[in-house]
């Protein structure tokens, strides 16, 4: 013969308000450390979309150098976040909250705030690299000088 037990119905079924506050705490935290992470994440994308955006400039430049058979220089503008290719009339905007550094030859410096890095019929070019950086993150677009080859570098 078997014995029945006798069950609490308030105690078989629910969670306690131990088991509720741990769950709640724990949630929390993963919370805590999860949303700098994903904060962080668009700007990371803003940036790389920056420097894909002048690496394509330089390209551009590169070719029609090479197909046209003349100088073609890719011109940034620092101070205001844009650039523009020689012998198109569009601007290209770079977002406002990335910086901007760039080096290239000194014979091909505007001014302060402007330089360009130039690209010759050969498929050559007078070389450089510029810079976007945001927080901590940075990617370094750079130009051989030699063979006029664009890359970025992170």
């Amino acid at each position: 013969m078997r014995k029945q037990q006798k069950v609490n119905p308030a105690a078989a079924s629910g969670f306690t308000l131990i088991e509720l506050l741990v769950v709640s705490v724990i949630m929390v935290m993963a919370y805590a450390l999860a949303a700098p992470m994903v904060s962080s994440g668009a700007g990371g994308a803003e940036l790389k979309a920056s420097a894909r955006q002048l690496a394509a400039g330089l390209r551009k430049a590169r070719s029609e150098a090479v197909a046209r058979r003349h100088e073609t220089a890719l011109t940034l503008d620092v101070a205001g976040r844009r650039f523009e290719l020689t012998g198109d009339s569009r601007v290209y905007r770079l977002p406002k909250d990335i910086e901007i550094d760039l080096f290239t030859a000194q014979s091909e410096l505007v001014n302060e705030n402007a330089g360009s890095i130039r690209f010759y019929p050969d498929g050559g070019s007078t070389g450089g690299r510029i810079t976007v950086s945001a927080r901590e993150r940075k990617y370094a677009v750079d130009v051989n000088w030699l063979t006029g080859q664009v890359a970025i570098l992170d």
